[in-house]
């Protein structure tokens, strides 16, 4: 039966259950619904909680819900409270937003503090605002004194009507007045100053002067209803209130139904077993003295006669209870709620019997401990509350994510939307949940559905971090990797037209032009750099590259030296890349100078229009959200005429701030476990809640007051804390857990082992654990012994890493387990390292073979099998992002770089030219293309560069006079007989001369040094050992001569036939190395060849520890070790023994590197 009457009155129901009081109020509304299309008002001041009521209100009426979530309002209590003041008072007589606003008086302040600090009760803050050219300090002032100002008006109206009549002083909590002290009699005199600002009219616009009309209007309305004000209001999981929002609410009572659902922890009246409990003053209570606790305590004994968490963590919740019993009548509607089936007190005691059913029926109950000891029976096979120490967020999050495997395993009623994580800043460990939580795909079964509520929208959202950067550009280098970073936002790319599959080709050209930071050179002066310049700038990189495709290959032009990989159609990236350095530029200029709000308005939508195309239905939210952040930006301005120019510094944190700030329509529930912030006033009950980052100094989170804050020097009942915020959410987690409590902490140094403290509220549970409880068996033990071997029960010592023998070994501690069989797969015993997979099938080589592909398989016959039949790469392809100019070069560039030299002045040679001039014209192309160190840097490396050319040359010009004919470049092509077509080497063999007797001989220059520490560098040689037996293969004998920046090399003529056999055992290593990996290794082959080891070599002959020591290194190699510096090795061969054990080392090694040995002429004795 249901009734359309609404009675008004003041009705506030209480429960240690949530969901009780949920079901209260669902059947409240069915009992009693409103009319049709009539707005349910429900005030809540969480989003999680508001979500929670909306599924449970649209489940249908047999689960408890009505069907639909429909006409469902929901608001935040100081919202709705300025919503009744206007609806009583009128849209007239009250503002929509109060002049005295947290987000005006911001400005307000901004535009006041410079034309008071001349006045001498100011000189505090003057002292502060010294030095403060960017307005930075008087922004962050100006928001602290909101702050604060913002406070007073909710918590001390009292105190601001006594500054606005000109009484500098205070009212104590105890009734009391005194003066303000003499360094803080600015802030009476800043209200003041606020007042006559904003003038009388303004002036009655204040929260505590609007709060006073409406309660006088109250009292004096004759009329019915204001229009504006609902006919019920629902208050639903709220545990704080300041007095001004309860007396609205008492006061609302006349004309609307209001039901208060609260949260209380304690059936018992426990106003009395917190300390401070004189200064609420209560005439009466809801609940009664729980019996045996009649009679005055003293605070230093509250923990022998209550519950001692309850009056460790509930001075919050006291209060708000207690504050609540000031309105409340509840004899007046008992009635009511009993007519439905109903109570107003509904406390009622867990189902289960766990150590965590128990803990909260303490609670509920308010018992001691000295009745817990008696009460319980004792713990056996309990795992309800878990203690989880580990070594960082991590393995905190690695090992949640076993421990919820194992819950859902065991019990299939268990679902992800079950399971709530909390941690102080979700943000923190987010990349750790998605490391974790995110590895799994949804097809593996130890995949868990997860999600992340509560983050800072600037912390997961590309266009906002762009964004951020961008307005950062008048500070910014404007490095290489912040445009390619700009670029993966699809709505920035889409701006310029710019296709995601364009970037690796964008990036090729930016390296290849050597970009490395800045726009250009006028905005490296501005960073105060006024000999940086312009080269390697972003203006010189698109420079490079548009006379490139202009020109290709040609010479240089106005100094510019062409990127000839620009062209072909390729270029039209040209085109949208100009466009988007050009827009740099320009809001760079904009940016950099201060401007008027107004003016900033029109920045900034100039800056989002030119750089961002949303196509996304996600990223044209957030385009609007910022639009309509700014625009709140500017209405603030304007209502607090605040005309003065202001730095970007100040207005860019304040515009992406708003962002940041939560809302009710943020998501929680997202039928996956849910991971959040610990945030005030979210009871909503949980089959397991767990408790991530309980490290002492970070739980509970502490926020030191401002020193200029008096609130902070005379508490009142009601006063909000973070650090009593942080003790009553530890203690509505504990309640809100159904089946589990799970808590972890960092506890141990990954650096040392040493133990780490938990928060000190954990440690108060576990004292309160270790104190009530005790295990089966442990009955005649002294108490404080019992409570150590529970509190060892409870709690799991994790390991350092997940990988640990202890997770996967039998027989241990059946506690340590893991999910993860990847890691355990690596702790299997080995297979014996001669125990091969089986080869691959002959591979069919498409098209010829060249002395190139020879030369690299005979260099690394490993990374030929990896790379040409499996197709696994280990190198990286994409060109390496630079956001340096260069200073120095590597050992790869500084390669490269003589090499160009030395092909240059070869050429100049070829063509009678002369050489020093060519070496010249190639280091100043080479200063054009920006490859080389500014200024005398760039001199000092120019000259390292040239230094071994002369040497070099002199030599190479002996060797050409030795071999005075040059002859053409000589076409090889050679099948073996017998062989298939793919085993044809076909390729040019240059660099080949002659001597008068018509002798050949191939010269060549070499940028390598070939000789070291007196040694030749055989490895080195192998490109041109395989080239020197090609030019073997037609015939006719050959003699090649390295010339090298350090020393040269002479391979001796080989028989032809030699060389023909030596090139059959090679095409025989090219087709095994194909199918399974060839064991061998250059230099290891080449030092266990100068050992003279044997094929009979054991692990205790010299030369196989020679070979070793060689691939794997030792104390004093480990680095240049060859096993170590390629991945192709490691991976076939993860020691040397793995490569010996093939029993194939020693042969490849004579058949294939003995013969090179061979070749090389000794070096003469003055050259050693």
């Amino acid at each position: 039966m249901t009734d359309t009457t609404l009675a008004p009155g003041f009705m506030a129901v209480h429960s240690n259950h949530p969901e009780a009081l949920r079901d209260l109020m669902l059947a409240w509304m069915a009992r009693h619904p409103l009319a049709p299309l009539e707005d349910e008002w429900v005030l809540v001041q969480s989003n999680g909680v508001a979500q929670w009521l909306r599924l449970a209100l649209a489940q249908p009426p047999s689960h408890g819900g009505v069907g639909i979530a429909a006409a469902l309002r929901t608001e935040l209590p100081s919202r709705f409270q300025w919503q009744a003041y206007r609806a009583v008072l009128g849209a007239q007589a009250v503002p929509a937003v109060s002049p005295f606003d947290k987000p005006l008086l911001v400005w307000r302040l901004m535009r006041l503090l410079p034309g008071l600090l001349h006045e001498d009760v100011f000189a505090p803050l003057r002292r502060f605002l010294l030095d403060d050219s960017d307005l930075r300090k008087r922004h962050q002032l100006a928001e602290r004194l909101a702050d604060l100002f913002d406070q007073y008006q909710v918590y001390r109206a009292d105190w601001l009507a006594d500054w606005g009549a000109g009484h500098d002083e205070v009212v104590t909590s105890r009734g009391g007045r005194q003066s303000v002290a003499d360094d803080l009699l600015w802030q009476p005199r800043l209200w003041r100053a606020l007042l006559a600002d904003v003038g009388p009219e303004g002036a009655a616009g204040s929260r505590a002067a609007v709060h006073q009309r409406f309660m006088a209007a109250v009292q004096g309305w004759r009329g019915e209803r204001p229009a504006g004000l609902p006919r019920r209001l629902v208050v639903f999981g709220i545990s704080s209130l300041p007095q001004q929002s309860l007396e609205v609410l008492a006061a609302l009572a006349r004309w609307t139904q209001v039901l208060m659902c609260v949260h209380n922890p304690c059936a018992h009246d426990w106003s009395h077993i917190v300390a401070d409990k004189d200064l609420l003053r209560a005439e009466r209570s809801r609940q009664r003295r729980r019996t045996g606790s009649e009679g005055a305590i003293d605070d230093d004994s509250l923990h022998q006669h209550a519950q001692p968490l309850l009056a460790a963590w509930g001075k919050q919740g006291r209060d708000f209870i207690r504050l609540l019993d000031m309105h409340d009548e509840h004899e007046a509607y008992a009635e009511r709620i009993t007519a439905i089936g109903e109570r107003i007190d509904v406390f009622d005691a867990n189902a289960g019997d766990t150590v965590l059913h128990q803990l909260q029926d303490d609670i509920r109950d308010l018992r001691p401990l000295a009745e817990t000891r008696a009460h319980w029976p004792a713990v056996q096979g309990d795992d309800s509350i878990r203690f989880h120490v580990t070594h960082g967020p991590q393995r905190e999050v690695e090992v949640l994510h076993d421990q919820l495997l194992a819950a859902f395993a065991a019990d299939p009623s268990l679902r992800p939307r079950d399971v709530i994580v909390m941690v102080p800043e979700v943000g923190s460990y987010a990349p750790h949940v998605q490391a974790v939580f995110g590895l799994r795909t949804p097809d593996d079964a130890r995949h868990i559905p997860y999600s992340l509520a509560d983050q800072a929208q600037r912390q997961h959202d590309p266009l906002l971090g762009a964004l951020e950067r961008l307005l950062a550009l008048p500070q910014s280098r404007v490095a290489t990797s912040d445009v390619l970073d700009w670029l993966e936002v699809p709505a920035l790319r889409a701006r310029f037209g710019i296709a995601a599959a364009q970037l690796p080709l964008l990036q090729r050209w930016v390296a290849a032009a050597n970009v490395r930071w800045g726009l250009h050179a006028e905005q490296r002066r501005a960073l105060d750099l006024p000999q940086a310049g312009g080269a390697n700038s972003w203006d010189f990189g698109l420079q490079r590259m548009l006379l490139g495709y202009a020109v290709g290959g040609g010479d240089h032009w106005a100094g510019i030296e062409p990127l000839d990989e620009v062209g072909g159609l390729d270029a039209a990236l040209l085109g949208p890349l100009a466009q988007l350095l050009e827009t740099l530029q320009s809001h760079w200029r904009a940016l950099a100078a201060p401007a008027t709000p107004v003016q900033w308005g029109e920045r900034l939508r100039a800056l989002l229009a030119d750089c961002f195309a949303p196509e996304a239905d996600a990223d044209v939210f957030t385009l609007r959200r910022l639009d309509t952040a700014l625009q709140a930006w500017l209405d603030a301005c304007a209502a607090a005429a605040m005309g003065e120019e202001l730095p970007l510094s100040v207005v860019r944190e304040h515009w992406l701030a708003q962002l940041d700030a939560p809302a009710l329509s943020q998501p929680f529930f997202a039928g996956a476990v849910t991971f959040a912030t610990l945030m005030p006033m979210r009871a909503i009950p949980f089959r397991v809640v767990a408790l991530l980052g309980m490290n002492d100094g970070d739980y509970p989170r502490s926020r030191i007051p401002m020193d200029f804050d008096l609130m902070a020097q005379d508490w009142r009942p009601g006063d909000r804390s973070r650090r009593e915020d942080d003790r009553y959410m530890f203690l509505e987690a504990l309640l809100s857990a159904r089946d589990r409590l799970h808590v972890s902490w960092v506890g141990r140094s990954i650096h040392d082992q040493s133990e780490r403290a938990p928060s000190v509220l954990v440690a108060q549970l576990r004292e309160h654990l270790a104190a009530g409880w005790r295990l089966a068996g442990d009955e005649a033990l002294p108490q404080e012994e019992a409570g150590t071997r529970l509190l060892h029960a409870l709690t799991v010592e994790h390991r350092l890493q997940p990988f640990h023998p202890a997770y996967f070994t039998r027989g241990g501690d059946a506690r340590l387990f893991s999910h993860a069989r990847e890691w355990r797969a690596g702790l299997l015993p080995a297979a014996p390292v001669a125990q091969r997979d089986a080869p691959l099938a002959p591979f069919k080589f498409d098209g010829p073979l060249t002395l190139r592909l020879l030369s690299s398989f005979l260099k690394e016959p490993a990374r030929a099998f990896l790379q040409l039949r499996l197709g696994v790469h280990f190198d990286a392809d994409d060109a390496v992002v630079q956001d340096q100019e260069p200073f120095a070069l590597d050992g790869l560039q500084n390669w490269q770089l003589q090499d160009e030299l030395i092909q240059a002045q070869k050429a100049a040679l070829d063509a009678d030219l002369p050489r020093d001039a060519a070496l010249a014209a190639q280091l100043a192309r080479m200063g054009r293309r920006g490859v080389l160190p500014a200024g005398h840097f760039g001199a000092l490396v120019q000259a390292e560069l040239a230094e071994p050319m002369d040497r070099m040359f002199a030599a190479y010009q002996q060797v050409i006079a030795a071999w005075p004919h040059a002859l053409p470049d000589a076409l090889l092509d050679y099948l073996p007989a017998g062989q298939d077509e793919p085993l044809r080497l076909v390729d040019w063999l240059g660099g080949l001369r002659a001597d008068d007797a018509g002798a050949r001989c191939r010269v060549l220059l070499e940028s390598t040094g070939l000789v070291k520490d007196k040694r030749y560098r055989r490895d080195k040689l192998v490109p041109f050992w395989v080239a020197h037996v090609a030019g073997h293969l037609g015939g006719e004998a050959l003699t090649t001569v390295v010339v090298s920046k350090a020393g040269t090399v002479t391979l001796a003529p080989m028989v032809v036939e030699e060389a023909r056999r030596y090139w059959s055992v090679l095409l025989q290593a090219w087709q095994r190395g194909l199918c399974q990996p060839l064991p061998l290794a250059l230099r290891t082959g080449f030092a266990w060849l100068e050992a003279q080891g044997t094929e009979g070599d054991t692990p205790q002959s010299p030369a196989w520890q020679k070979a070793r020591v060689c691939y794997e290194g030792d104390d004093a190699a480990r680095g240049v070790a060859e096993g170590g510096q390629s991945a192709y090795l490691a991976r076939a061969f993860p020691s040397f023994e793995a490569l010996w054990a093939q029993g194939a080392f020693a042969q490849w090694a004579r058949t294939l590197l003995a013969p090179l040995d061979q070749a090389v002429q000794k070096m003469p004795k003055a050259a050693a």
